[in-house]
Order: C-alpha cells, then sequence, then structure tokens
C-alpha cells in the first residue's frame, strides 16, 4: 500500500498513539525545527554496565523522534549521554575487584582505574565503550557525549558560569527540598580536591562568577581558592541535569517516575539559567513477577541477555512500547505472549489504512533504526507460519525428544517447503522455544489421568481421528474437536472443561494451543498416541 507524504503528515497530526502524541507535544514549540536539529537526549550513569532500562529509555526515545520527524519533516539528533563525571559513592555488586574500586570512592569515574581489565583507560571509559557496543548492537543512531568530555574541553563553562552567577536563586529553589542536615553541607557546585581528586560535598563560597573562582575547605582542612571550569567541579545532580539541557539545547528527554521530583527542580533551575524544561514523558518502571520494584542490587529483574535467550528483540521493544505510562512486570512468563503479539501485529499491518498503520506498534519499531524518508510505510510483512506458543506446546510435547532437527521434521506437517533456510524468523523462535521450554515449561508439567466423562470423549476423539484423512487441516481437526466437545453424553458444562481436559490429560499444562492447530503441527497418528497414553492406566 503506496502512501503519500501528505497522507502521511495528515495522520501523523490526528494519531492518538502515544509516540505521535509526545511529538505532537514537541511540535507545537517545535514546529519548524531548529538550526542542527531537534536534540532529543537520553541518560547514562556508568557506575553500572547497560541494563533493560538503558535499552527502554533510548527505544522509547527514538520512536518518538521518528514520530517527530514523520509529523514535521524536520532533521533530529539522538544524545546518549554517559554522567562519567559522577563521583563514585558505592562499589557496584557486579564488577571485579570491588577492592581495589573501593580505594577511590569519591573520585570521578572517568578518573577510577579500570577493574574489568580490559584496554579501556578507566572505568567509566570501560563502561561507556559497553553502552556504545549496547547501542550499537540494537542498530540506534545516536551521538555519544560524556560529562567528562564536556567539563574537560569546556564545553560546559559557560553554562556553570551561569550556575556560579545564579548561586543564590539555585539554592532558593534546592534547600527547601532537602532535610536539616543535607543543607548545612548542600552546595549546587561540587568542587574536585586538588589534593585528592575527590568530588567533595561540601558548601563553597562563590568568590568570582565571571571567572569561575570558587572558594571552599579541603579534605584535609586547608582554604582553597580555585577556578570550577575545566573540570575542577561538577554540578550536583539536578543542577547538573539543568545545566547539561540548557548547555547542550536538549529539547526532549523522558525518565523515570522515580525522578519525577528532580524533573521538577532541575526544570526550574533551567529556567533560572535563560533555558527551559525540555518536552518529555515521565514513564512507569518495570516489576518483577511479585509486582515488586526491579532492582539491580536485588537481581530480581530480566535482563536483556535473559530476554533474548527465551524471545526475540522484536518482542522485547513489542513489550517496551506498549503503554509506558503504565507499570509492567518484566519475567519469563510475558515473553511467549510478546512474541505472538510482535507477529500478529507485523502480519496485520500491510492491509491497514495509514492511520491504523500508525497505531500498530510493528510502524513503529520498524522505523526505530532506520530513516525511512519515503512515505511508503516500512514493513511490508512477514507472517509467522506457527504461532511460538505453538512451537512451545510442540516442543514440550516431544520432551527429551525435542531437538531442532525434530521440531523441524514435525514443522513439515504443518509449513509447506519447511526448511530453516526459508523461514529464518521461524528457525530462530525454535531454538528460543527449545530453551525456554528447557527452562520454564518443562520443569512444570504433569499429565494427569483423564476420569470420568473425559474418558469416553477421548475415546470418541482418537475414533474421529482415526477416520480422518492424513491432510486434513487445521481447521477441519478443530470443528472435530470442538463437536466432540459439545456432546452432552460427555458431560462437559461447556467447551472451555473439554479443553482444559486436553490440556491437562495430553500436554500436561492447564493451559494450551488452538488444538486443531496443534494436531496438524504434532500429526494425527503421533495424536493418537498420546491419547492411547492417556488412556491406559499407569
Amino acid at each position: 500500500m503506496t502512501i503519500t507524504a501528505d497522507a502521511l503528515t495528515a495522520a501523523a497530526h490526528s494519531s492518538k498513539a502515544w509516540p505521535f502524541q509526545e511529538a505532537q507535544r514537541l511540535a507545537k514549540r517545535l514546529p519548524q525545527g531548529k538550526p542542527g536539529g531537534v536534540l532529543f537526549e537520553t541518560g547514562y550513569g556508568p557506575s553500572g554496565l547497560p541494563h533493560i532500562g538503558t535499552f527502554q529509555e533510548v527505544l522509547r526515545t527514538t520512536l518518538v523522534r521518528r514520530a517527530y520527524e514523520a509529523l514535521t519533516g524536520q532533521p533530529t539528533r539522538l544524545v546518549a549521554f554517559s554522567d562519567d563525571m559522577d563521583g563514585l559513592r558505592k562499589v557496584p555488586d557486579n564488577v571485579p575487584n570491588k577492592d581495589m574500586l573501593a580505594q577511590h570512592m569519591g573520585l570521578p569515574l572517568s578518573r577510577i582505574p579500570n577493574p574489568f581489565g580490559s584496554e579501556h583507560e578507566s572505568f567509566a571509559a570501560h563502561n561507556n565503550a559497553c553502552l556504545r557496543e549496547f547501542l550499537d548492537q540494537f542498530g540506534f543512531e545516536y551521538e555519544f557525549v560524556s560529562s567528562s568530555d564536556c567539563y574537560n574541553s569546556g564545553r560546559f563553562d559557560d553554562a556553570l558560569k551561569g550556575v556560579l552567577a545564579n548561586f543564590g536563586a539555585i539554592m532558593d529553589i534546592m534547600l527547601p527540598t532537602l532535610g536539616e542536615e543535607r543543607r548545612q553541607t548542600y552546595s549546587p557546585v561540587m568542587p574536585v580536591s586538588p589534593t585528592t581528586g575527590a568530588v567533595l560535598q561540601v558548601p563553597i563560597a562563590v568568590v568570582d562568577a565571571a571567572a569561575g573562582i570558587i572558594r571552599f575547605t579541603d579534605e584535609d582542612g586547608s582554604i582553597v581558592e580555585q577556578s570550577a571550569l575545566g573540570a575542577m567541579a561538577k554540578c550536583q545532580w539536578k543542577v547538573d541535569w539543568a545545566m547539561r539541557w540548557v548547555a547542550l539545547g536538549v529539547d526532549y528527554e523522558m525518565y523515570g517516575k522515580d525522578l519525577t521530583d528532580s524533573g521538577i527542580q532541575s526544570g526550574k533551575i533551567a529556567r533560572v539559567l535563560g533555558g527551559h524544561k525540555p518536552e518529555g514523558l515521565i514513564y512507569e518502571l518495570f516489576l518483577d513477577a511479585k509486582g515488586e520494584k526491579i532492582s539491580k542490587s536485588k537481581g530480581n529483574g530480566l535482563s536483556i541477555d535473559e530476554w533474548l535467550q527465551y524471545g526475540s528483540e522484536e518482542s522485547l521493544g513489542l513489550y517496551i512500547f506498549a503503554n509506558p505510562k503504565s507499570a509492567k512486570q518484566l519475567h519469563a512468563g510475558v515473553i511467549p505472549k510478546a512474541v505472538d503479539d510482535y507477529w500478529q501485529f507485523r502480519a496485520a499491518l500491510p492491509g491497514q489504512d495509514i492511520d491504523k498503520q500508525l497505531g500498530n506498534p510493528v510502524w513503529h519499531l520498524l522505523r526505530a533504526n532506520e530513516r525511512h524518508d519515503g512515505a511508503q510505510a516500512p514493513g511490508a510483512g512477514d507472517t509467522l507460519p506457527v504461532p511460538f506458543s505453538l512451537l512451545l506446546n510442540l516442543v514440550g510435547v516431544l520432551g527429551a525428544g525435542a531437538t531442532r532437527e525434530a521440531v523441524w521434521s514435525y514443522l513439515g506437517n504443518y509449513v509447506a517447503d519447511a526448511d530453516p533456510a526459508a523461514y529464518p524468523a521461524l528457525d530462530v523462535l525454535v531454538d528460543k522455544a527449545l530453551a525456554y521450554n528447557r527452562d520454564f515449561v518443562a520443569p512444570t508439567l504433569h499429565k494427569r489421568a483423564p476420569v470420568g466423562g473425559e474418558v469416553a470423549a477421548l475415546q470418541a476423539l482418537d475414533a474421529a481421528l482415526a477416520a480422518a484423512d492424513p491432510a486434513t487441516s487445521a481447521e477441519d481437526l478443530q470443528t472435530i474437536v470442538y463437536e466432540i466437545g459439545k456432546q452432552e453424553a460427555f458431560g462437559f458444562e461447556n467447551l472451555r472443561d473439554w479443553f482444559k481436559a486436553l490440556y491437562e490429560t495430553l500436554l500436561g499444562s492447564e493451559q494450551g494451543p488452538r488444538m486443531g492447530s496443534f494436531i496438524a503441527l504434532y500429526g494425527i497418528a503421533p495424536t493418537r498416541q498420546l491419547i492411547a497414553e492417556a488412556l491406559t492406566p499407569a
């Protein structure tokens, strides 16, 4: 379906999809863009390695960025900013050489030796390299900017002078938000000790704002008067965020609900500095399977590597796309549905009109890491011939005999010309189904013996399958199963009870696939063998 540029623009202005809602708000401020491109930013704290929170923030920001481009036709930029001038306050749990790191507490992350043994010169440099490798892996288009480079090069000097010139006004914003004890030591600007190199949380006096000169008491008790410029000082978090917005000219940045107060205070400080708070969305945080907030220190979440072991990158993108203002439970149990939902949305895309396409998550995901300058919507639409959930059922029934080769041999019952080379996406999911079944499904499977009318119903199903042509379609097989379940003689109150009995006696699970599809995939003769095993007393 060919879509004209005018049709795309018109649909973008009325779309209710959240990336377009965000883009529409930004376009009210910058309908014609700005010289150099509208600037989107994401932030990264390099005291830890990139994680799923990093991925979701860059992906969601990119979705809004592409929506703004479609809406306005204006160029954009994305900056991935690393706050590597931050002082180390706590040794992370997931790094080597903790004792060595503990000896450098308080130093900027960019000036701490590298504990990983890699070629990078500092702790931050290693983690920054991991961030870039991480973002490159997923094809994001971005510019990397580090706090240490900005402070060292003087890029932040003018903005830092602005902080010093407005020192009193910033203190008036921040002090009411602090406890009494914290007020006694708080300063918007943290000097770097000339003797130890640590970022100090001590009060300062502004000697000459225009020259950037400050005075403070060093760790050894001596009074020091020095320049705050050239990376000899760093702003406190909320002040640093505001200064960054102003210095870089950030137009859009989203952040998590836990930073709501920080965003409010930083917005006030940005206005004091002569700038403005960027547009942005406040998103909800991920929860674990118990509904508790995910914590890196607790290890109660699901990492990107874990997701990609059991599900596809596209399925993760789809899961992250939906309802960013609603909390989501992030655990292995959500992966199969996310995989199937992605392919359902992708299959629907080519036949949709432009309004529906802009509401289809796959439209956004396919554009995320490519600039589609033409009006043709992406995603001509591959389809997945076998749902991931059905693959899992097949692998579960195969049990110890489940191998890639065995799975593909059964796929030949269901897919014409079944071959991994012809269906690369399906081939990837075969491996993921095997892994998912091994770690999450197989340990929970438990077949029970049929009881009451279930025995006669299974016998009737076996007889019907014995009389069926081996090439009977999935739809016709589903009709056979359906008609047996409706017979009053077997005593099922509703078809749900019949299908539940099939799942529990044949598959060992409380839930399962569309049975006609499963029988077509597994084969009529093997299904009859399952029925025979279920009807044979233990």
